[in-house]
């Protein structure tokens, strides 16, 4: 590998030390990154119309889980390529397998074609959130690039918002394909500014591609997704097509961390793991990101369509504080981590936050108002924001930049996991709260007038007769207000690690040299080609 002559990195940058188009270039980056993630949400809105008219109710769930499992099998893979072979090329195809995808689905005419174009899509989005990332941390240091990437961390709040709200409106208007047209312009867009105004250094043009390290991951991963999707949902925990599923997803797990080991070009390096603030910034990510925000996030609008009669839109709209909360804590965090070069205060004040929200919520009941309820949901993205992107920056900031990819793909994918694991949780805890509570509120007669508790609408709900309405509400309030509690602890155990977050000045320049990295392979050479020493731990 070579870095580009002095000339040309001159001539590529600017005044303020950043490159040449480069606020261009951030938007284009910003939008890709949307577009993925907006993808992960945007169909949670139109689906009873798309299977509908598509006739495949019984695959409903493969739509959203064909995405999360094929993006969260791509993002390691980007990451470790991208270091390799150079992360400009895997950030246009990424863009052109989302592209493609996009067109799949916008055209499928039944479900088995539109599985395969949400597929393809994940394939690409997954790359485009790492590849994204991966970028800035080529074209700005550590110490300036946390003003970049708080932006980044937003985009992930408004996605969760905008997504089922935007996917909303598009079946109640113009119809709910453009929920997949609406990805060309803005995708074809940011290809044109990648291809033209993206100058990257020169990478390797060939590469060992890990293919046993990468059917080992997929087979966990898929295993991992399918049982905490259908467990306890499609099938009860105890069905032998889930317990199967869960000893190969973990038999999966150990092989395939056992082939890294030997593998030439592995996907997920162990030296990874010698990092003390790879670990640690990982699993709080893990915890307070992956399981906090989309748990809460996945169960609170059903809770406010439920309890308070919302309707779909109403209760996304009331998600909004949330993005409100995040830009107005990573904003200013990126303004002064750049300022002082320091992080480690902004994860543990975010973690604060978070565990106070969600120690907040479950003191919800049936006369809470609706304002405090927005309040509570700020509480929540202000602890997101403060917490997102420092993680990723730190662990970044611990790595030369021949690895930031590979680093920073990692910490997504398990952040993935985490957000995969904790939302099943959360619903099967709900689940099974909601059953009790029903069975113990319900007598026989209004059993019979209820129907099929599986099959609860809000509209169903509140036109019930008024006694038996309360009665549902106070079950759904008494079945998930305390799972947010139940949180707390796992939170509690996120501030604990933040505590313990090594913290190590961000760099100046973008590429801090083997003299100050922990986190090299012993022999590895960096990007000036000399060989650096094995890591020293934190």
């Amino acid at each position: 590998m070579s870095d580009s002559p002095p000339a040309v990195e001159a001539e590529e940058h600017n005044s303020s030390g950043t490159p040449r188009h480069f606020g261009l270039v951030f938007a284009a980056l910003m939008a890709a990154m949307l577009l993925s993630s907006l993808d992960q949400t945007i169909v949670s809105t139109a689906l009873p119309t798309i299977v509908g008219e598509l006739h495949g109710v019984n695959h409903m769930a493969w739509v959203t889980t064909a995405y999360i499992l094929a993006a969260t099998i791509a993002m390691p893979v980007y990451g470790r390529l991208g270091d390799l072979i150079g992360h400009k090329s895997l950030f246009l195809g990424g863009i052109g397998v989302f592209l493609v995808g996009s067109v799949v689905a916008g055209v499928a005419q039944d479900m088995t074609w539109l599985i395969i174009g949400r597929a393809v899509q994940g394939l690409g989005g997954g790359g485009l959130m790492i590849t994204s990332q991966a970028i800035i941390a080529d074209l700005v240091p550590p110490r300036q690039r946390a003003r970049y990437m708080a932006p980044i961390g937003a985009v992930f709040g408004l996605s969760a918002v905008a997504g089922p709200l935007l996917g909303g409106w598009f079946t109640d208007s113009i119809g709910w394909r453009w929920s997949f047209w609406i990805n060309l312009p803005v995708g074809v867009l940011a290809l044109a500014v990648g291809a033209f105004a993206l100058r990257l250094p020169r990478r390797a043009a060939e590469v060992a591609f890990d293919y046993l390290g990468f059917a080992l991951m997929a087979s966990a991963v898929t295993c991992t997704v399918l049982v905490t999707t259908w467990g306890g949902t499609e099938y009860s925990w105890s069905d032998p097509l889930i317990i199967g599923m869960a000893v190969g997803g973990l038999l999966a797990w150990v092989v395939f961390f056992f082939s890294q080991s030997r593998a030439t070009e592995p996907i997920i390096p162990l030296w990874l793991f010698r990092s003390r603030i790879f670990n640690i910034a990982t699993l709080i990510g893990l915890l307070v990101v992956g399981i906090g925000m989309f748990a809460i996030l996945g169960y609170l609008p059903t809770y406010l369509q439920m309890v308070y009669g919302l309707s779909a839109t109403e209760s996304g709209l009331l998600l909004i504080p949330m993005v409100v909360g995040m830009m107005a804590t990573s904003l200013p965090s990126g303004r002064l981590m750049s300022s002082t070069g320091r992080y480690k205060i902004f994860p543990i004040v975010g973690t604060v936050l978070v565990c106070l929200a969600a120690l907040l919520m479950s003191t919800l009941d049936t006369e809470t108002s609706l304002v405090l309820v927005g309040v509570y949901v700020f509480l929540l993205g202000a602890g997101l924001g403060g917490t997102m992107q420092p993680l990723v920056l730190a662990v970044q900031n611990d790595f030369p930049g021949s690895d930031v990819g590979t680093a920073t793909s990692a910490n997504n994918f398990f952040r993935e996991i985490g957000s995969t694991l904790g939302t099943a949780a959360v619903g099967s805890l709900f689940t099974h709260r909601l059953i009790d509570q029903l069975g113990d509120r319900l007598s026989a007669d209004a059993a019979r007038t209820v129907g099929d508790t599986h099959s609860l609408t809000p509209a169903l709900v509140h036109s019930l007769p008024d006694k038996i309405q309360d009665a549902v509400i106070l079950a759904y309030q008494h079945a998930l207000t305390p799972v947010f509690g139940y949180l707390v602890p796992v939170f509690a155990l996120g501030l604990v690690l933040a505590f313990l977050l090594p913290e190590k000045k961000l760099a100046d320049d973008k590429d801090p040299g083997p003299d100050t990295t922990s986190a090299a392979q012993p022999g590895e050479t960096g990007p000036d080609n000399t060989e650096v020493a094995a890591p020293t731990g934190h």
